[in-house]
């Protein structure tokens, strides 16, 4: 099982690592973005049951965004990432 899993995402894992600095950083970006946006939804004067599920939604979407750019960047593009902010670790 573990090793069918394996073959199943080293391929995407590749796939990921091939795309741009550029690319990273425009998908970590994005994360934020939907980090705000999970949030202000549960301003909307809507039902709780449809905030809930905005909120679930969207936050599930910065979460992906977060993950996927930090396996877009790696820990090289991290480092350069971090350099902007001036912190050297």
């Amino acid at each position: 099982m573990k090793q069918c899993l394996q073959k199943i995402l080293q391929p995407i894992k590749r796939w990921l690592a091939g795309l741009s600095f550029r690319t990273g950083v425009i998908v970590l970006s994005s994360c934020v973005v939907f980090y705000l946006l999970s949030f202000a939804a549960l301003a909307l004067p809507v039902s709780a049951a449809l905030r809930g599920a905005l909120w679930f939604v969207l936050f599930g979407c910065a979460k992906t965004a977060q993950y996927g750019g930090l396996l877009i960047l790696g820990v090289e593009g991290v480092k350069r990432v971090k350099k902007w902010f001036g912190r050297t670790e």
